[in-house]
């Protein structure tokens, strides 16, 4: 996993994110605007776009602005984006203000929504950053960090991140995203052929618990010393 920052000029938060071959420009952006249902609630909002370049795949994909709307992936995804980076913000420090995450794939390997929180977060954490630093946002705002990462079953074996390949041939396929204090936010599982038994659902959480505390760190590792001032202090014995 690669995670280059700053990737992109004008956005206030930016990275590029590399897993295998699957590669997201992840951009946040900030409007000093909420939605209407949060107009004078004092807190804000955290959403996702997501989309795929026509090239980004094996075979040339249609643009979904051409079709005149988003596809029902596309809009699963971007919901998706946005409750697993909202499970981490801390609203009302945010202020009435909304934090667009946009997520481009440029080529796709398997694994791109689970890319895209991964980078997002991170993206995330710079755009909040510069409002820290402009004196917008005063207090900490992130109550924890957020990664995601896939596991599946693929010929009778247990495996973290599935390519491509390894994905359209999962016999079980499953998204996991969770916390760096071992907190799941979301658990999208399926069994592609038949039910699999709950010994099977342990061991590939325990596949993903091993890849998320990878990714964690290596988000950590990016970001640096901007992170800790951005994280509400946890209390003794929390």
């Amino acid at each position: 996993t690669e995670i280059e920052p700053n990737f992109l000029k004008n956005a206030p938060g930016s990275v590029l994110i590399r897993v295998g071959d699957t590669r997201v420009v992840c951009a946040a952006s900030i409007e000093d605007r909420v939605p209407p249902h949060l107009v004078g609630k004092g807190e804000g909002w955290v959403t996702g776009e997501y989309s795929m370049l026509p090239a980004a795949a094996n075979r040339r994909m249609q643009r979904e602005v051409t079709r005149g709307r988003p596809s029902g992936r596309t809009m699963e995804i971007q919901r998706l984006i946005g409750r697993a980076l909202r499970a981490v913000v801390d609203r009302k420090a945010l202020g009435e203000r909304t934090l667009w995450l946009d997520c481009d794939v440029i080529e796709a390997d398997g694994g791109t929504r689970t890319a895209s929180i991964t980078g997002g977060f991170v993206a995330m954490c710079l755009a909040l950053h510069r409002l820290r630093t402009d004196g917008l946002i005063r207090k900490p705002v992130l109550v924890g960090r957020i990664a995601a990462v896939s596991v599946g079953v693929v010929a009778g074996r247990a495996l973290l991140d599935l390519d491509y390949p390894e994905d359209s041939s999962a016999e079980i396929d499953m998204n996991v995203v969770g916390t760096d204090e071992g907190g799941y936010v979301e658990i999208q599982g399926t069994a592609e052929t038949e039910p699999f038994p709950r010994a099977v659902l342990d061991q590939l959480l325990a596949r993903a618990d091993h890849g998320l505390a990878l990714l964690h760190a290596r988000q950590a590792e990016v970001l640096g010393p901007i992170l800790a001032p951005l994280l509400v202090p946890k209390e003794p014995g929390i």
